[in-house]
C-alpha cells in the first residue's frame, strides 16, 4: 500500500487527472489525489498524494505557487494561451521600460476574472464545457495576490516572466490582462511550474522515470514533509493513546500548530496547542 507524496514533473500534453489515473495503476493505490491543477500545455511541479496522504490534500489547497511563463504580445486567443483559436493579432510597440511599469501594476492584491476555459462550475456546468458550446457567461472577479513578477527576458514580442502568486491565480489570464493593459493584446505561450508550496522542481521526478522505475514507491516523500514548517513533538504513551482515540490531552507545547509523533517515530497527526491543551486537526496514522 502506497502512502506519501510524489512530486511529479508533469509533461506537456497531460492533464493533472491523466497523471493521477496513470499513477493509480503504477503504484497500485486506489486513493490518489493531486495538489493543484496544471493545464495540459503546462509542465512542472505537480504533487500527487497517495493513500493516507490524501488526507493532507486540503492543507495544500492554499499553497503559494511559482511559475516560469512566456507572455506573447500581439496575439489574443479564446483560451488566453497559444493552444486556442486566434481572435486578434495586433502590432507590438512595447519598450522594456513600459513592460516593467505594467508588471508593477499587476503586483500585489488584484482582481482577476476567471477564464471561460477553466474547470470552475457555474450552474453545475464547467466553464470550459460552456465555452466549447459557444457560450460566454459573466464571471465574478476573484481576489488573488501576485507577490512578484520578475522580467527575465524580452525580445520585443515574447517576455519570459518569473511569477510568484497565490492559489487560484490563472497565469494565462494574467498574460491576457497584461497584454490588454499594454494595448497590444497578449496570451501565454509557455508555462512551467517551478514551485508549489514547499515543493520545488529540484524535488520533482519526470513522469516517464516514475513509470519506468522498478520501485516507484521508493520515490514517495513522507506525508509530514508537507508540514515541515511546523514544530514537531514526540508524545508519551498516555498522550499517544489519547491522540489515537481522537481525544484532547495535556502537553507542554507552545500555542500553535504542531506535528505529533509516536514513540516509534510514526507521524500521528497535525494538531493545535493552546494553553497546554492539544487537539487533533487531522490524524494520519
Amino acid at each position: 500500500m502506497a502512502n506519501g507524496i510524489l512530486i511529479v514533473d508533469k509533461p506537456a500534453g497531460w492533464t493533472s487527472q491523466d497523471v493521477v489515473s496513470k499513477l493509480r495503476g503504477v503504484l497500485h493505490e486506489r486513493r490518489v489525489g493531486h495538489g493543484g491543477t496544471l493545464d495540459p500545455m503546462a509542465t512542472g511541479v505537480l504533487p500527487v498524494f497517495f493513500g493516507r496522504a490524501t488526507r493532507a490534500v486540503e492543507f495544500f489547497e492554499h499553497a503559494e505557487k511559482a511559475y516560469l511563463a512566456t507572455l506573447r504580445l500581439g496575439t489574443v486567443t479564446d483560451t488566453q494561451d497559444t493552444t486556442g483559436t486566434v481572435l486578434e493579432t495586433r502590432p507590438v510597440d512595447v519598450t522594456e521600460a513600459r513592460l516593467r511599469e505594467v508588471l508593477e501594476e499587476f503586483t500585489g492584491e488584484i482582481e482577476q476574472i476567471p477564464p471561460m476555459y477553466s474547470a470552475i462550475k457555474v450552474g453545475g456546468k464547467k466553464l470550459y464545457e460552456l465555452a466549447r458550446s459557444g457560450r460566454d457567461i459573466p464571471r465574478k472577479p476573484r481576489r488573488i495576490t501576485v507577490f512578484s513578477i520578475e522580467l527575465r527576458e524580452f525580445d520585443g514580442t515574447d517576455a519570459a516572466l518569473y511569477i510568484h502568486c497565490s492559489k487560484g491565480t490563472y497565469v494565462r489570464t494574467l498574460c491576457h490582462d497584461l497584454g490588454a493593459a499594454l494595448g497590444c493584446g497578449g496570451c501565454m505561450a509557455a508555462l512551467r511550474r517551478v514551485q508549489a508550496g514547499a515543493y520545488t522542481l529540484d524535488q520533482s521526478v519526470p513522469l516517464e522515470e516514475i513509470i519506468n522505475n522498478p520501485d516507484p514507491a521508493a520515490l514517495l516523500l513522507p506525508t509530514d514533509s508537507l508540514f515541515a514548517a511546523h514544530p514537531a513533538a514526540t508524545l508519551n504513551a498516555e498522550q499517544e493513546r489519547r491522540c489515537r482515540n481522537g481525544a484532547e490531552f495535556s502537553a507542554r507545547l507552545g500555542d500553535g500548530t504542531w506535528r505529533l509523533y509516536g514513540a516509534n517515530g510514526e507521524f500521528l497527526a497535525l494538531a493545535a496547542a493552546n494553553a497546554g491543551r492539544v487537539k487533533t486537526i487531522k490524524s494520519f496514522f
